[in-house]
């Protein structure tokens, strides 16, 4: 029968006649933790994953860094199980390929893969995840352009309304006038004010010159002042003797007023004082005369 998982041709008769499902080829894992390591079987489709398996086919090590040595096969075994109608997986298809073992299975896998894409991309969709990513890449990188072509502008607008706004006012201090009379004022009610302000000042130039006394008219107003100036003087220093006997009276009286309501609160607290030593004398006197007259009683 089965000798080392090697399958003889009565084994197979035996397969044939109990009508077992098509045999697969595919892998299974061994190896330990973070060392994986699989084995290509021939197994039944029916098969759980660590079951049965009919022939071993080679293996294959992922973490080998040799090329050669990563797919090591049983090219006759294997070539006779496709022969017979073994349907490997995708992952042994791969495998198979890389080593140079090309099968119908790949070939009609390929063409189908074709028809689909075909198929997709008639109808505008995308096939595969890298065309989806792709696509998703192309198209973040064209909203990426655009946005930076937009903040450029947004950048180039601001910076030119800043030029403009600068040259404006270095306009402005150019043609504004050194001394302003009026700066609360726009430029509108200054220009308007300015004609007017002019006006006045001649009129009042006007009235200066016909107000204008001669020079004998000034001296004349000049005595007449120094003599109205002198006497006010002299009224004033009458007032002041007048109101000098007023004001100490005042004060006499103010003084006098402080003095009594000063004396007041001492005199009050004086005739307190003898109140309660004269109740004090009282209460004393009391007693010693109950006691002589209950002597005199006795």
């Amino acid at each position: 029968m089965t000798c080392a998982g090697h399958v003889t041709e009565i084994d197979y008769r035996l397969l044939e006649k109990e009508k077992i499902m098509a045999v697969k080829l595919r892998l299974t894992r061994m190896g330990r933790r973070h060392r994986p390591f699989f084995r290509i079987n021939a197994v039944e489709s029916r098969t759980p994953r660590d079951g049965r398996i009919i022939e071993k086919l080679g293996h294959y090590d992922p973490i080998e860094k040799d090329p050669a040595k990563q797919v090591v096969l049983s090219r006759e075994r294997v070539q006779y199980w496709l022969d017979k109608g073994a349907i490997p997986t995708d992952t042994v298809s791969q495998i198979l390929l890389r080593a140079g073992l090309k099968h119908k299975y790949a070939e009609q896998k390929a063409a189908r893969r074709a028809k689909a894409r075909a198929i997709a991309r008639a109808h505008g969709k995308l096939f595969t995840k890298a065309e989806r990513i792709a696509a998703e890449k192309a198209a973040k990188g064209v909203d990426e352009k655009a946005e930076a072509e937009a903040k450029a502008r947004a950048e180039a607008k601001a910076k030119a309304e800043a030029d403009e706004k600068l040259r404006a006012e270095a306009k402005a201090k150019k043609e504004k006038p050194e001394a302003e009379s009026v700066p609360d004022k726009t430029a509108e009610e200054k220009a308007k004010a300015e004609p007017e302000i002019v006006e006045e000042k001649v009129e009042a130039a006007a009235v200066e010159e016909k107000a204008e006394p001669e020079p004998e008219a000034k001296l004349e107003t000049e005595a007449v002042e120094e003599k109205v100036e002198a006497k006010t003087e002299a009224e004033v220093a009458e007032e002041k003797t007048e109101a000098e006997p007023e004001a100490k009276a005042k004060a006499e009286k103010k003084s006098k007023a402080k003095d009594e309501a000063e004396k007041k609160p001492k005199a009050k607290a004086k005739a307190e004082k003898k109140s309660k030593a004269k109740t004090k004398a009282e209460a004393e006197e009391k007693p010693q005369a109950e006691g002589e007259s209950e002597a005199k009683e006795e």
